[in-house]
């Protein structure tokens, strides 16, 4: 084999090689997309369930705390969906009965008392 011929069959050898990066890259992409998709889906149902068992003041409080606390907002919106999924509520979720459930789940804050002397 002489160097033009090696050096070909190097050039073909890259080639295949970038050829199967780019075919990886693109389903590798095609993978993410789908993914996101289901995601959106999830989300969309999320929030069709949510707009059926809250109040709209429910809601706009629960959009409040999605503003400061967008993890927080986000356990919440997950337990209320399982509540609703399970059929363990008998009516939409008002303001007051939002608020109640907020005071359940929020971590208990310790009190710090410092005194002088």
């Amino acid at each position: 084999m002489d160097m033009d011929d090696e050096l070909a069959e190097l050039k073909r050898k890259r080639i295949e090689e970038l050829q199967r990066q780019q075919a990886d890259s693109q389903m590798y992409s095609a993978q993410r997309a789908q993914q996101e998709q289901m995601q959106q889906e999830l989300e969309a149902r999320k929030q069709a369930i949510l707009r059926t068992i809250l109040t709209p003041e429910a809601r706009e409080r629960l959009s409040s705390i999605r503003m400061a606390r967008p993890e927080f907002a986000s356990q919440i919106e997950s337990q209320l969906v399982v509540l609703a999924q399970s059929g363990r509520l008998q009516s939409a979720i008002t303001d007051e009965q939002l608020k109640a459930i907020l005071k359940q789940i929020q971590p208990k804050k310790r009190e710090i008392n410092i005194t002088r002397r």
